[in-house]
């Protein structure tokens, strides 16, 4: 079985949350016995330049345009022409932009599975036009690919009423489970200290709400508390440029992106975890902090009611007022560790169940 990936800025250690998803998912898919080739868009590569096999995952750096308009269409266009060469079976599309070349790829005679990991066209960085495109790539997604999956139960209802698409496959995004970090040491670098900090995670642009949160705190002013947003932009825009003179104004710590044994110790050591977006999928962000035992609070768009979460854990999302006030009652409340059931999010069990959609997308059942 051939599978070619594509859809993604790359794998490993590239921000974003189908990157994260990809990263864990393809490398059981490998190890399921499936021969995965995942393109990558080379001008993500930087910290991996010239890596062509990671975890048993074949990867193929593609030149595109590093232009947030062109990029993803121009490397979905040239990795599906990568992928039929290569002999691949089934093409796998991640993301609704990418899913535009769904025909393409059929008509190259590969079978297509499309994942659709949220509504891109609600993002605040797209204009009209390219909003117009999203929506397009999701229709022929969902009306063309062979087999579609969602990662959460309101994209499958809005597939269903949008396009009579309802035999959609719910899996889930995963999360592993951690080990807790021993040390603290970074998070001293920073100049905080463990339990006395409130952490958000995400690359830095206008869905996720990092301005309001940072305005929040600066509004409750936690004694002994301080706020850390660990992230950057893909790209610097007049966004993310704003956002870092924010952090200055209100004494937020900004660590960049970050990985690893950092990661650990950020997530190990925090009070509070907060979520504040207007838009997700299913936020990998939320599942990793949770995977801690981490108090968190999320704003309340349908993306973030996961069952484990009680209403106390929920703000009007958008609203200061809300998000001050869910604030104040968090950080009032004595400090604590919760114990969530992750068992549906589970990342052998995610690669398992994709396999059984590749199984009879090819008839291999």
């Amino acid at each position: 079985m051939k599978i070619a990936v594509t859809g993604t800025r790359g794998i490993p250690s590239v921000q974003g949350g189908v990157e994260t998803h990809c990263e864990e998912l393809f490398p059981r898919i490998a190890a399921s016995g499936a021969d995965v080739t995942l393109f990558r868009r080379k001008s993500y590569t930087a910290s991996t330049p010239g890596l062509t096999l990671f975890k048993g995952v074949r990867l193929v750096d593609i030149p595109t345009p590093r232009k947030k308009a062109f990029e993803a269409i121009v490397h979905t266009f040239r990795a599906v022409v990568r992928a039929r060469r290569l002999g691949a079976d089934l093409v796998h599309i991640h993301a609704i932009g990418p899913a535009l070349l769904v025909p393409f790829a059929k008509l190259l005679g590969m079978k297509v599975v499309m994942t659709h990991h949220g509504f891109d066209y609600e993002r605040e960085k797209w204009g009209a036009p390219a909003r117009r495109m999203l929506r397009l790539g999701e229709r022929l997604g969902a009306r063309h690919a062979d087999a579609v999956i969602v990662i959460s139960e309101h994209i499958r209802r809005r597939l269903a009423g949008d396009y009579g698409r309802t035999d959609t496959d719910l899996i889930y995004n995963g999360v592993p489970r951690p080990s807790l970090a021993d040390k603290a040491d970074y998070i001293e670098e920073l100049g905080l200290q463990p339990g006395q900090y409130v952490v958000a995670l995400g690359r830095f642009v206008k869905e996720k709400n990092f301005h309001l949160l940072m305005q929040a705190f600066d509004r409750v002013r936690p004694e002994g508390v301080r706020l850390v947003v660990a992230g950057d932009a893909d790209m610097p825009d007049a966004y993310s440029e704003s956002l870092k003179r924010l952090a200055d104004a209100t004494g937020t710590v900004l660590t960049g992106f970050i990985r690893g044994e950092k990661l650990r110790q950020l997530l190990t050591h925090a009070r509070l975890f907060v979520l504040p977006s207007t838009h997700e999928g299913l936020p990998i962000s939320l599942l990793e902090a949770m995977s801690y035992g981490l108090d968190v609070l999320v704003s309340d768009i349908d993306a973030n009611t996961i069952s484990q979460l009680d209403p106390a854990d929920f703000f009007a999302v958008g609203d200061i007022d809300s998000l001050c006030e869910a604030l104040r009652r968090k950080l009032a409340a004595p400090a604590r560790r919760r114990e969530y059931r992750l068992e549906d999010y589970d990342w052998d069990v995610i690669a398992s169940k994709t396999m059984d959609v590749y199984r009879r997308v090819l008839g291999r059942e």
